[in-house]
């Protein structure tokens, strides 16, 4: 039990701890409202500006990372669509390239909205605001999404151009080695006239053609992306072919030389022989105009002054080709050689026709049978087969052949009233011709059986 002395001291120090309790709460309730008003507001909004920078910042750096995405995708399928061009002029690649365009403006197009959007929010301010934040965040957020349709656009894109890349790619593969193919060839062209000229062949014209192939080289190691890969491999196979017969014809060169030695050689004898003969067709022609009427030897009264001038005409240029042939000029050489071949087998042809003629007229002048026969056979065979398996001959070849059988028997009736110089050259001209009637009818029956 406390003493009343006692009791009113804690009472006392009951007060004073009272007091100082209420005291301490009064201040606590004086000091709490500046927690909010006053010195502690800037403190709190800070944080929430600072947060809503970094949600900003967080959308900045996802939409720059997308538009870098975007870029890539982009910039691939330019190159994926210029390997296309380079490659492939069909249509459907003409179609890829023009879809391409439209989406390239739309992603162009998508990609400045970005960084519009990029410069008109400054998220390293110090007057940024939480609005400011908060629309920065908003704007960049919706660039990245539309960053990402584009880029699934893209996407879409070239998985349709996959069939074409693939095409591209492979004719591509075939760029590089038919490249090397040509150089192969140009390089052993090259080493195959140097060979020659080591041994003492001059080799002009294949030089000039080895030369020639240098622009052509040249427009190779521009590559397919400048010419195309089509006109490429083609100009590099052309190269390859032109270079191998260039080397093979280096090879041949002294074979060459051999052969236009043995045809020099043969074309002066035939060219002394033809000469030969030519000087006894004017017997042969005077027989002709003794025995024959005129027009069974008119075209033929010139053939010795021509084959004269003929024969003068190939010595002169069997010269020019032999002097060809020492300068190495092989080309020249051998094209003035066949020249000369050409002319003689003419004059040679002329030369015999007039022997032929007197021997043809002789025949026909001792015994028309025979050659009467003879057509008369010649039309009976495509009767025959004209009316094979047949009740009526076709008119396209029953009116050729009922012709044919007119144009014989007046034939023989102008050499039996011909008196006793008939033309026997214009009656073997018409016999002749309808044996060439009948043989083209026959012909045409047999293609249209077969």
């Amino acid at each position: 039990m406390l003493t009343p002395r006692f009791a009113k001291g804690y009472v006392s120090y009951a007060s004073s701890v009272l007091v100082s309790s209420l005291s301490v709460a009064v201040l606590a309730v004086s000091v709490l409202p500046g927690v909010f008003t006053g010195g502690g507001t800037r403190p709190w909004r800070r944080g929430r500006v600072e947060d809503l920078r970094a949600s900003a910042q967080e959308a900045k750096d996802g939409a720059a990372a997308a538009f870098y995405e975007v870029d890539t995708a982009q910039r691939e399928l330019r190159i994926t669509l210029e390997t296309i061009a380079a490659a492939d002029s069909s249509p459907q690649a003409a179609r890829a390239a023009a879809d391409f365009a439209t989406l390239s403006d739309r992603v162009d197009n998508v990609s400045a909205h970005y960084i519009t959007v990029v410069d008109a929010h400054d998220l390293d301010s110090a007057q940024l605001d939480a609005d400011g934040a908060n629309r920065a965040r908003q704007a960049l957020t919706a660039a990245r999404t539309e960053l990402g349709t584009v880029k699934g656009e893209l996407a879409r894109f070239a998985q349709r151009l996959a069939p074409l890349q693939e095409r591209a790619e492979s004719q591509l593969a075939q760029v590089a080695p038919a490249v090397e193919r040509a150089r192969q060839a140009l390089r052993a062209a090259t080493e195959a006239l140097d060979a020659a000229r080591a041994a003492g062949t001059r080799a002009d014209e294949p030089a000039a053609a080895l030369a020639a192939l240098g622009p052509e080289l040249r427009l190779l190691g521009e590559g397919a992306g400048r010419h195309g890969v089509q006109a490429t491999i083609r100009r590099a196979e052309d190269v390859s072919r032109r270079a191998t017969a260039l080397a093979a014809d280096v090879a041949r060169l002294p074979e060459r030389a051999a052969e236009i030695d043995r045809r020099l050689s043969s074309l002066r004898t035939r060219a002394d022989a033809i000469a030969n003969r030519a000087e006894q067709v004017e017997p042969v022609l005077s027989e002709l105009r003794r025995r024959f009427t005129a027009p069974c030897w008119q075209d033929l009264q010139h053939v010795p002054e021509q084959a004269a001038a003929s024969v003068a005409e190939a010595r002169e240029l069997l010269g020019r080709a032999g002097r060809a042939r020492d300068e190495q000029r092989f080309g020249e050489a051998t094209e003035g050689l066949t020249t000369v071949h050409a002319l003689l087998g003419r004059t040679d042809e002329a030369v015999g026709a007039a022997r032929e003629r007197l021997r043809l007229l002789n025949e026909v002048s001792s015994d028309p049978s025979r050659e009467i026969e003879r057509t008369q056979f010649a039309v009976r065979d495509a009767q025959r087969l004209a009316m094979a398996g047949r009740s009526v001959p076709d008119p396209r070849h029953a009116g050729p052949l009922d012709a044919a059988v007119t144009r014989l028997e007046r034939a023989v009736a102008d050499l039996e009233h011909g008196g006793r110089h008939p033309d026997y050259w214009r009656f073997l001209s018409e016999t002749e011709g309808v044996r060439a009637t009948a043989a083209a009818v026959v012909e045409e029956i047999r293609a249209g059986r077969a």
